[in-house]
């Protein structure tokens, strides 16, 4: 089987991130949110067939996440 444990670090919106994905089957990686100290982590997992593929999607959504974070809220 594949290395268990993959780790990517990441800067999204100003903010350092540690990606951790694990294997959970054959071909099946979750991402999450490594937890730090001090800093509660709360997020869904994201899954993907490859440990690069799984960690895209959680950037992707924190990359979203931050963007609509620094966009004034609309008026209705």
């Amino acid at each position: 089987m594949q290395k268990r444990l993959h780790r990517y670090e990441e800067t999204i919106g100003g903010r350092a991130y540690l990606i951790e994905v694990a294997a959970v089957e054959l071909d099946r990686w979750r991402a999450c949110l490594a937890c730090t100290p001090g800093v509660p982590t709360a997020l869904m997992p994201f899954y993907g067939p490859t440990p690069d593929e799984a960690a895209q999607q959680l950037r992707s959504w924190l990359e979203r996440a931050h963007q609509r974070a620094v966009r004034p809220a609309r008026r209705l």
